[in-house]
């Protein structure tokens, strides 16, 4: 079995084409076969460098690996050339000089008569060229009979011949179409198995047109539903359709993207979360429903957030590390991102989020919520406040333990819960209501910057105590 994936880097890797990747690497890993890059560049004009290197970058970060590629269409030019001079010489494509001008007037006659607009043939049995107009190569379709695809994932598919018209193959200048290239692409690297977007269901028929003429063996196709916004229409950037490596750069997973993709369309019983391991051995694409997935971002998010919990803290620190950095905070300015993970993951959807919550750990001055300072930084607070800062100066050792008697003794000394003092200081120390436990936030935040911020939590419930 050889599968491949083929996009055209005209633009993004989005969400889209990673699943038809991921799934086209999946069927091929479980059963043994190989999965292969192409690029399909033919387009020249809106094909770039940029895009190639996104699309490269994206199959890496997720750990979609091929086993031969990446290879590009723009470099087999000669190759398609050979073939359809092959199809010229035995009658089964011809050369066709119709104007624009002339094909837009046959479109707007057989639109006004009622037809579908398509190509008329006019040019099938043409024995000379015109003069002064380069032309192209169309390939001449059947006109008679059916084309019947079995498809893996929308069963049988039938097409009547006379419905398709003779396609354009070769451009006016010389270069090749995307569905003449695919045609001898997959013939050549011997694809068993064609696996790709149902946008390209209706291209299949004239697929196997040329596949047949060529002689080439037909593969096994599959083409996979579409993906809908949550509000069912067509899967757009407002839905989260947007370049995969932005994924990345939110601080999403790899695993987690991957485990959310391949439940768009395939299920195994109620299961929610698959390693990559279990994703390999369990999906065949004969699996994968027919009907249309939606995206659900808030699910996304949700799975992300399961994995940040599961993993090991020190596969989070490399990530986390690069997110605190976009945000301008050194690391070296804090604590050990590797005690910071363990502390935090818990409480945070995304890498990214995870950054933005702890910024406190990392930078001297922070600015207090105005709401919470007026709840918690009261001036009854005062004197457990005043002894809490002359316990903690004298802890030698500043880990949580320590840091945890000192908070009950200061609470002790003034008849109050322990929660009756936790909840002010974690105002004082992180500007917020919410941090873990109290004593590993102050071990966290460090005893300088706890001492210091304690004592302008001090001033300013004085300076409340003195207005009133």
């Amino acid at each position: 079995m050889k599968t491949r994936f083929a996009p055209s880097p005209t633009g993004f890797l989005h969400i889209g084409g990673v699943r038809t990747a991921l799934f086209s690497w999946l069927h091929a890993r479980h059963h043994g076969g190989q999965f292969l890059l192409r690029i399909e560049d033919t387009d020249r004009e809106r094909s770039t460098q940029a895009s190639i290197d996104v699309i490269l970058e994206g199959m890496r970060w997720l750990g979609i690996d091929w086993d031969e590629g990446p290879y590009y269409q723009t470099q087999r030019f000669d190759r398609y050339a050979e073939v359809a001079q092959q199809l010229l010489d035995k009658g089964q494509a011809y050369r066709c000089y119709c104007s624009k001008e002339e094909l837009d007037a046959m479109r707007e006659a057989q639109v006004a008569r009622g037809e579908n607009p398509r190509y008329d043939g006019r040019c099938r049995e043409r024995t000379g060229p015109e003069v002064g107009v380069s032309p192209v190569i169309r390939f001449k379709t059947p006109t008679t009979g059916t084309v019947v695809i079995d498809d893996l994932v929308r069963g049988t598919v039938t097409y009547e011949n006379h419905m398709l018209d003779d396609l354009v193959i070769v451009r006016p200048d010389g270069t090749p179409t995307f569905h003449f290239c695919v045609v001898i692409d997959d013939a050549d690297m011997g694809i068993t198995h064609v696996i790709r977007g149902d946008d390209h269901l209706n291209n299949t028929a004239r697929h196997v047109h040329m596949i047949e003429a060529l002689g080439f063996a037909r593969p096994v196709y599959a083409h996979l539903p579409m993906i809908l916004g949550e509000d069912g229409s067509r899967l757009s950037k407002r839905h989260g359709a947007v370049n995969v490596l932005e994924y990345r750069e939110a601080g999403y997973l790899p695993e987690a993207v991957l485990n959310y993709l391949v439940r768009l369309g395939w299920s195994h019983g109620d299961q929610e979360i698959f390693s990559r391991d279990e994703m390999i051995r369990l999906f065949d694409v004969t699996d994968v429903n027919a009907s249309a997935s939606k995206f659900s971002p808030e699910k996304l998010t949700w799975l992300n957030q399961q994995y940040i919990m599961a993993a090991k803290p020190e596969t989070l620190v490399p990530m986390l590390v690069e997110q605190l950095g976009k945000l301008g905070l050194v690391v070296d300015n804090g604590p050990d991102p590797l005690r910071v993970v363990a502390a935090y993951r818990e409480r945070a959807q995304t890498l990214r989020e995870l950054a933005a919550t702890v910024f406190y750990l990392y930078e001297d001055d922070i600015a207090v919520d105005e709401g919470s300072a007026k709840k918690q930084l009261r001036p009854v607070m005062i004197e457990a406040f005043r002894t809490l800062i002359d316990k903690l100066a004298n802890v030698v050792d500043w880990q949580a333990d320590a840091l945890h008697e000192a908070l009950e003794a200061a609470a002790a000394a003034h008849d109050l819960k322990f929660g009756k003092i936790g909840q002010p200081v974690r105002v004082a120390l992180t500007g917020g209501p919410v941090s873990p436990p109290i004593d590993v936030t102050l071990e966290l935040v460090g005893k300088e910057r706890a001492l210091q911020r304690l004592k302008h939590a001090l001033q300013f419930m004085e300076q409340r105590a003195a207005e009133s």
